[in-house]
Protein backbone atom coordinates (compact mmCIF):
# COMPACT_ATOMS: atom_id res chain seq x y z
CA UNK A 1 0.00 0.00 0.00
CA UNK A 2 1.01 3.42 -0.66
CA UNK A 3 1.11 6.17 1.90
CA UNK A 4 -1.71 7.81 0.83
CA UNK A 5 -3.95 4.56 0.92
CA UNK A 6 -2.62 4.18 4.44
CA UNK A 7 -3.65 7.02 5.54
CA UNK A 8 -7.06 7.04 4.85
CA UNK A 9 -7.15 3.60 6.46
CA UNK A 10 -5.83 5.17 9.61
CA UNK A 11 -8.80 7.97 8.70
CA UNK A 12 -10.99 5.13 8.81
CA UNK A 13 -9.99 3.54 12.25
CA UNK A 14 -9.64 6.75 13.45
CA UNK A 15 -13.41 7.20 12.80
CA UNK A 16 -14.56 3.65 13.64
CA UNK A 17 -12.89 3.75 17.04
CA UNK A 18 -14.13 7.41 18.09
CA UNK A 19 -17.97 6.12 16.87
CA UNK A 20 -17.36 2.76 19.44
CA UNK A 21 -15.92 4.59 21.84
CA UNK A 22 -19.12 7.17 22.10
CA UNK A 23 -20.90 3.76 22.10
CA UNK A 24 -19.94 1.05 24.28
CA UNK A 25 -16.53 3.17 25.73
CA UNK A 26 -16.00 0.85 29.02
CA UNK A 27 -16.45 -2.46 27.19
CA UNK A 28 -14.02 -0.87 24.25
CA UNK A 29 -11.57 -0.11 26.17
CA UNK A 30 -11.38 -3.82 28.21
CA UNK A 31 -12.00 -5.41 24.73
CA UNK A 32 -8.79 -3.67 23.52
CA UNK A 33 -6.74 -3.90 26.51
CA UNK A 34 -7.47 -7.39 26.53
CA UNK A 35 -7.11 -8.64 22.94
CA UNK A 36 -5.68 -6.21 21.05
CA UNK A 37 -3.35 -5.21 23.71
CA UNK A 38 -0.81 -8.46 24.15
CA UNK A 39 -0.62 -8.94 20.32
CA UNK A 40 0.69 -5.10 20.03
CA UNK A 41 3.03 -6.38 23.06
CA UNK A 42 4.55 -9.34 21.63
CA UNK A 43 4.86 -8.22 17.77
CA UNK A 44 6.23 -4.55 18.62
CA UNK A 45 8.82 -5.98 21.11
CA UNK A 46 10.34 -8.17 18.42
CA UNK A 47 10.15 -5.55 15.67
CA UNK A 48 12.15 -3.02 18.05
CA UNK A 49 14.54 -5.84 18.65
CA UNK A 50 15.19 -6.30 14.87
CA UNK A 51 16.17 -2.77 14.67
CA UNK A 52 18.35 -2.84 17.79
CA UNK A 53 15.91 -0.48 19.83
CA UNK A 54 16.24 2.99 17.99
CA UNK A 55 19.58 3.42 20.50
CA UNK A 56 22.96 4.29 19.69
CA UNK A 57 24.17 1.03 21.55
CA UNK A 58 22.73 -2.68 21.03
CA UNK A 59 22.94 -3.72 24.59
CA UNK A 60 21.33 -0.30 26.03
CA UNK A 61 18.14 -1.87 25.76
CA UNK A 62 19.07 -4.51 28.75
CA UNK A 63 19.36 -1.40 31.18
CA UNK A 64 15.45 -0.92 30.17
CA UNK A 65 14.44 -4.87 30.97
CA UNK A 66 16.39 -4.53 34.11
CA UNK A 67 14.77 -1.47 34.98
CA UNK A 68 11.44 -3.13 33.90
CA UNK A 69 12.33 -6.44 35.61
CA UNK A 70 12.52 -4.21 38.85
CA UNK A 71 9.37 -2.60 38.04
CA UNK A 72 7.80 -5.47 38.36
CA UNK A 73 9.24 -6.94 41.49
CA UNK A 74 8.70 -3.56 43.29
CA UNK A 75 4.93 -3.83 42.57
CA UNK A 76 3.97 -7.25 42.85
CA UNK A 77 6.67 -8.92 45.27
CA UNK A 78 8.27 -6.39 47.95
CA UNK A 79 4.64 -4.48 47.44
CA UNK A 80 4.63 -1.33 49.25
CA UNK A 81 7.40 0.27 47.20
CA UNK A 82 5.03 2.69 44.69
CA UNK A 83 7.74 5.22 45.22
CA UNK A 84 10.69 3.22 43.89
CA UNK A 85 8.28 2.19 41.07
CA UNK A 86 7.41 5.66 40.11
CA UNK A 87 10.94 5.87 39.99
CA UNK A 88 12.01 3.00 37.74
CA UNK A 89 9.09 4.91 35.12
CA UNK A 90 10.82 8.06 35.36
CA UNK A 91 14.60 6.17 35.21
CA UNK A 92 13.66 4.44 31.93
CA UNK A 93 12.28 7.65 30.33
CA UNK A 94 14.87 9.66 31.40
CA UNK A 95 17.65 6.80 30.46
CA UNK A 96 16.55 6.57 26.68
CA UNK A 97 16.99 9.77 26.17
CA UNK A 98 20.59 9.80 26.97
CA UNK A 99 20.83 6.03 24.90
CA UNK A 100 19.69 8.20 21.63
CA UNK A 101 21.82 11.30 22.43
CA UNK A 102 24.85 9.73 22.80
CA UNK A 103 27.08 6.91 21.52
CA UNK A 104 29.90 6.86 24.36
CA UNK A 105 28.97 4.43 26.72
CA UNK A 106 30.51 6.89 29.41
CA UNK A 107 28.65 9.51 28.46
CA UNK A 108 25.46 7.51 28.60
CA UNK A 109 26.08 6.50 32.42
CA UNK A 110 26.84 9.73 33.46
CA UNK A 111 23.92 10.85 32.11
CA UNK A 112 21.55 7.91 33.70
CA UNK A 113 23.59 9.05 36.94
CA UNK A 114 22.68 12.93 36.45
CA UNK A 115 18.68 11.60 35.54
CA UNK A 116 18.86 9.47 38.51
CA UNK A 117 19.89 12.72 40.94
CA UNK A 118 17.42 15.00 39.43
CA UNK A 119 14.55 12.28 39.55
CA UNK A 120 15.44 12.21 43.49
CA UNK A 121 14.95 16.01 43.93
CA UNK A 122 11.28 16.27 42.09
CA UNK A 123 10.09 12.81 42.93
CA UNK A 124 8.22 14.15 45.62
CA UNK A 125 6.14 16.30 43.73
CA UNK A 126 2.35 15.94 42.80
CA UNK A 127 3.27 17.08 39.52
CA UNK A 128 6.32 13.77 38.66
CA UNK A 129 3.62 11.08 40.24
CA UNK A 130 1.12 11.72 37.41
CA UNK A 131 3.37 12.42 35.17
CA UNK A 132 5.27 8.76 35.44
CA UNK A 133 3.15 7.20 37.48
CA UNK A 134 -0.21 7.71 36.34
CA UNK A 135 0.02 9.17 32.21
CA UNK A 136 3.73 8.14 31.08
CA UNK A 137 2.64 4.12 30.63
CA UNK A 138 -0.84 4.87 30.02
CA UNK A 139 -2.21 8.11 28.34
CA UNK A 140 0.77 9.55 27.26
CA UNK A 141 1.49 6.39 25.40
CA UNK A 142 -1.04 5.38 23.26
CA UNK A 143 -2.25 9.32 22.77
CA UNK A 144 0.34 11.79 22.87
CA UNK A 145 3.13 9.43 21.14
CA UNK A 146 0.90 7.96 18.69
CA UNK A 147 -0.41 11.40 17.94
CA UNK A 148 3.76 12.41 17.32
CA UNK A 149 4.55 9.12 15.27
CA UNK A 150 1.09 10.07 12.90
CA UNK A 151 2.63 14.09 12.41
CA UNK A 152 6.19 12.63 11.90
CA UNK A 153 4.78 10.20 8.92
CA UNK A 154 3.22 13.40 7.84
CA UNK A 155 5.91 15.54 7.63
CA UNK A 156 8.23 13.32 6.95
CA UNK A 157 6.41 11.94 3.74
CA UNK A 158 5.10 15.31 2.95
CA UNK A 159 2.08 13.89 2.46
CA UNK A 160 -1.71 16.15 2.81
CA UNK A 161 -3.81 12.74 3.78
CA UNK A 162 -0.86 12.23 6.56
CA UNK A 163 -1.90 15.82 7.49
CA UNK A 164 -5.94 15.08 7.39
CA UNK A 165 -5.32 12.39 9.52
CA UNK A 166 -3.65 14.13 12.62
CA UNK A 167 -6.83 16.27 12.33
CA UNK A 168 -9.18 13.66 12.40
CA UNK A 169 -6.88 12.51 15.47
CA UNK A 170 -6.95 15.63 17.58
CA UNK A 171 -10.83 16.22 16.52
CA UNK A 172 -11.80 12.77 17.80
CA UNK A 173 -10.44 13.51 21.11
CA UNK A 174 -12.10 16.33 21.67
CA UNK A 175 -15.40 15.30 20.69
CA UNK A 176 -15.61 13.56 24.09
CA UNK A 177 -15.41 16.66 25.95
CA UNK A 178 -17.92 18.28 23.55
CA UNK A 179 -20.46 16.42 22.54
CA UNK A 180 -22.16 14.18 24.98
CA UNK A 181 -24.94 11.92 23.85
CA UNK A 182 -27.03 9.67 25.40
CA UNK A 183 -27.64 6.39 24.58
CA UNK A 184 -31.25 4.44 25.96
CA UNK A 185 -29.81 1.04 25.33
CA UNK A 186 -26.48 1.33 27.17
CA UNK A 187 -25.48 1.30 30.40
CA UNK A 188 -22.06 0.34 31.79
CA UNK A 189 -22.07 -3.44 32.58
CA UNK A 190 -21.21 -5.27 36.21
CA UNK A 191 -18.40 -6.67 34.78
CA UNK A 192 -16.68 -3.29 33.14
CA UNK A 193 -16.68 -1.78 36.63
CA UNK A 194 -15.88 -4.59 38.60
CA UNK A 195 -12.86 -5.26 36.11
CA UNK A 196 -11.89 -1.54 36.02
CA UNK A 197 -11.88 -1.68 39.81
CA UNK A 198 -10.09 -4.45 40.45
CA UNK A 199 -7.76 -4.12 37.72
CA UNK A 200 -7.34 -0.03 38.86
CA UNK A 201 -7.72 1.38 35.69
CA UNK A 202 -9.95 3.93 37.26
CA UNK A 203 -7.19 5.79 38.88
CA UNK A 204 -6.39 7.27 35.19
CA UNK A 205 -10.13 8.58 35.24
CA UNK A 206 -10.06 9.94 38.77
CA UNK A 207 -6.26 11.64 37.59
CA UNK A 208 -8.00 13.33 34.50
CA UNK A 209 -11.07 14.33 36.97
CA UNK A 210 -8.67 15.88 39.50
CA UNK A 211 -5.92 17.51 37.36
CA UNK A 212 -8.55 19.31 35.45
CA UNK A 213 -11.18 20.04 38.36
CA UNK A 214 -13.87 18.16 37.30
CA UNK A 215 -15.72 17.03 40.21
CA UNK A 216 -15.17 14.36 42.81
CA UNK A 217 -13.15 11.57 42.07
CA UNK A 218 -15.82 9.21 43.14
CA UNK A 219 -17.27 5.28 41.73
CA UNK A 220 -20.44 7.68 40.17
CA UNK A 221 -18.49 10.58 38.47
CA UNK A 222 -16.41 7.55 36.73
CA UNK A 223 -19.07 5.09 35.71
CA UNK A 224 -22.23 7.43 35.80
CA UNK A 225 -21.27 11.31 34.79
CA UNK A 226 -21.39 13.22 31.30
CA UNK A 227 -17.56 13.79 32.27
CA UNK A 228 -16.88 10.13 33.61
CA UNK A 229 -18.28 9.24 30.55
CA UNK A 230 -15.89 11.48 28.45
CA UNK A 231 -13.06 10.60 29.83
CA UNK A 232 -13.71 6.82 29.43
CA UNK A 233 -14.71 7.54 25.69
CA UNK A 234 -11.33 9.50 25.28
CA UNK A 235 -8.93 6.45 27.10
CA UNK A 236 -11.30 3.95 24.85
CA UNK A 237 -10.49 5.52 21.62
CA UNK A 238 -6.34 6.21 22.28
CA UNK A 239 -6.15 2.79 23.55
CA UNK A 240 -8.24 1.37 20.78
CA UNK A 241 -6.84 3.23 17.89
CA UNK A 242 -3.28 3.47 19.26
CA UNK A 243 -3.71 -0.82 18.60
CA UNK A 244 -4.97 -0.88 15.42
CA UNK A 245 -2.89 1.90 13.86
CA UNK A 246 -0.06 -0.27 14.57
CA UNK A 247 -1.95 -3.36 12.69
CA UNK A 248 -2.76 -0.86 10.28
CA UNK A 249 1.08 -0.60 8.92
CA UNK A 250 2.22 -3.81 8.41
CA UNK A 251 3.01 -3.34 4.90
CA UNK A 252 5.13 -0.83 5.81
CA UNK A 253 6.85 -1.61 9.31
CA UNK A 254 6.57 -5.49 8.17
CA UNK A 255 6.43 -6.42 11.60
CA UNK A 256 4.82 -9.95 10.60
CA UNK A 257 8.54 -10.55 8.49
CA UNK A 258 9.58 -13.14 11.27
CA UNK A 259 10.96 -17.00 11.19
CA UNK A 260 7.54 -19.19 11.22
CA UNK A 261 8.27 -20.74 14.58
CA UNK A 262 8.50 -17.30 16.34
CA UNK A 263 4.99 -16.11 14.77
CA UNK A 264 3.53 -19.37 15.45
CA UNK A 265 5.09 -18.51 19.52
CA UNK A 266 3.66 -15.46 19.17
CA UNK A 267 0.23 -16.77 18.26
CA UNK A 268 -0.17 -19.01 20.87
CA UNK A 269 1.23 -16.45 23.95
CA UNK A 270 -1.25 -14.25 22.73
CA UNK A 271 -4.33 -16.80 23.03
CA UNK A 272 -2.88 -17.82 26.51
CA UNK A 273 -3.01 -14.02 27.07
CA UNK A 274 -6.65 -13.68 26.21
CA UNK A 275 -7.35 -16.90 27.99
CA UNK A 276 -5.93 -15.46 31.18
CA UNK A 277 -8.02 -11.95 31.01
CA UNK A 278 -10.97 -13.99 29.79
CA UNK A 279 -10.71 -16.08 33.15
CA UNK A 280 -10.42 -12.89 35.40
CA UNK A 281 -9.34 -9.71 34.42
CA UNK A 282 -7.08 -8.93 37.32
CA UNK A 283 -4.94 -11.77 36.65
CA UNK A 284 -5.13 -11.30 33.03
CA UNK A 285 -3.52 -7.47 34.19
CA UNK A 286 -1.05 -9.05 36.18
CA UNK A 287 0.43 -11.78 34.27
CA UNK A 288 0.91 -9.42 31.40
CA UNK A 289 1.97 -6.53 33.36
CA UNK A 290 5.78 -7.01 32.72
CA UNK A 291 5.16 -7.42 29.18
CA UNK A 292 3.07 -4.41 28.96
CA UNK A 293 5.30 -2.23 30.72
CA UNK A 294 8.65 -3.90 29.02
CA UNK A 295 6.80 -2.80 25.57
CA UNK A 296 6.35 0.98 26.80
CA UNK A 297 10.04 1.25 27.90
CA UNK A 298 11.59 -0.16 25.16
CA UNK A 299 9.83 2.22 22.95
CA UNK A 300 11.00 5.13 24.82
CA UNK A 301 14.26 5.81 22.17
CA UNK A 302 11.54 4.93 19.45
CA UNK A 303 9.11 8.00 21.03
CA UNK A 304 12.75 10.27 21.15
CA UNK A 305 13.51 9.56 17.50
CA UNK A 306 10.15 10.69 15.93
CA UNK A 307 10.37 14.26 18.64
CA UNK A 308 13.87 14.69 17.37
CA UNK A 309 12.39 13.60 13.61
CA UNK A 310 9.75 16.25 13.99
CA UNK A 311 11.91 18.96 14.94
CA UNK A 312 14.26 18.21 11.75
CA UNK A 313 11.81 18.23 9.43
CA UNK A 314 9.95 21.37 10.79
CA UNK A 315 13.43 22.66 10.93
CA UNK A 316 13.68 21.61 7.16
CA UNK A 317 10.43 23.36 6.41
CA UNK A 318 11.71 26.38 8.17
CA UNK A 319 14.66 26.68 5.97
CA UNK A 320 13.06 25.49 2.54
CA UNK A 321 10.28 28.91 2.60
CA UNK A 322 13.37 31.16 3.48
CA UNK A 323 15.44 29.76 0.65
CA UNK A 324 12.33 29.93 -1.32
CA UNK A 325 11.85 33.92 -0.36
CA UNK A 326 15.09 34.83 -0.60
CA UNK A 327 15.02 33.73 -4.41
CA UNK A 328 11.99 35.70 -5.01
Amino acid sequence: MNTKTIDLANISLMLISCVAAFVVPFELFLFSYAVLGPLHYLTEITWLHKRDYFTNGKSDYLWLILLCVFLFLFNFVFTGNGDISNFMIYLAFASALGFVLFKDTLWKILFVIIAAFAGGIIAGTQTYFFLFAVFLPTLIHVFLFTGLFILFGALKNKSTTGIASIIVFVACAVSFFVLFPKFSFYQVSDYAQKALLDSGFTMVNQAFIHIFNLGATTRENVFTSNIGFGIMRFIAFAYTYHYLNWFSKTSVIKWHQVPKKWLASTIALWLVSVGLYAYDYKTGLIALYFLSMLHVFLEFPLNYRSIIGIGEEIGGLTRLKKQVAQKK
